[in-house]
């Protein structure tokens, strides 16, 4: 059977090895997945496009992300154009309007009402079908990578958000990253966002409000950036 070295930071690796858990049958379950879910995103973002369909192909993905794709869809033909770009994902979140990653953006100082989602053409491959353009279909695999790295059994819109911040091509990538809005930064208010979630709904009944929310990111952003930091320079 191959080998594959897998690289872990000093304290997971500690962690690890005090465990005594499988490691090499969760790694291999983990890459399953991983895998799975890439190749789903990739027929779909090299094939014909049909909205109707995405939520049965890309099972993975949460409700308000398929929408949002929906959306995007949406926002591409009625600009007469078969290329649904960066720009209409961009536009296809905020067109959702009650995403996670709206509410990063909000937390980030970024109010997503004062984006204007680009409708500049992006390359891609010549068709008369609906389909996504090169950099569209970079920032959707590159989603799927995000939430394989934070953990999730799920792609999110945050998950986008933080593609889209991080695709170097794409015209929403350009927009975002001019407002401070670059992908290190996205992932750690996603995680900070996310990690106080969790704090909120171990200590209430009901589902959180999203002034709540908000409160709880800022409380938990600046632990979460500073072991981040710690662990990008170990990293590096």
């Amino acid at each position: 059977m191959p080998k594959i070295n897998v690289y872990l930071p000093d304290d997971l690796a500690d962690a690890v090895r005090d465990s005594g858990v499988p490691v090499s049958a969760i790694c291999q379950r983990a890459l399953e997945q991983a895998i799975r879910r890439m190749q789903a995103i990739r027929e779909v973002s090299l094939s014909d496009l049909d909205p109707a369909s995405f939520s049965e192909r890309l099972p993975s993905f949460t409700g308000r992300l398929v929408m949002a794709l929906s959306l995007a869809a949406d926002r591409a033909k009625a600009a007469s154009t078969t290329i649904v770009t960066t720009g209409d994902l961009l536009g296809g979140l905020q067109a959702e309007g009650s995403n996670l990653a709206l509410q990063i953006l909000t937390a980030m100082d970024v109010a997503p009402a004062s984006l204007t989602a680009p409708s500049t053409p992006e390359p891609a491959v010549a068709g008369e079908a609906l389909r996504f353009s090169n950099p569209a279909a970079v920032a959707l695999e590159l989603a799927v990578g995000e939430a394989v790295g934070f953990g999730h059994n799920y792609v999110g819109c945050e998950h986008l958000l933080v593609a889209l911040a991080g695709e170097p091509d794409g015209t929403a990538g350009e927009l975002l990253r001019t407002r401070g809005v670059d992908a290190r930064s996205t992932r750690r208010a996603v995680a900070a966002a996310l990690a106080g979630y969790v704090h909120l709904r171990a200590s209430a009944t009901q589902a959180p409000p999203a002034s709540a929310l908000m409160a709880a990111f800022r409380t938990e952003l600046a632990p979460l950036i500073e072991r981040i930091e710690r662990l990008e320079a170990r990293a590096n």
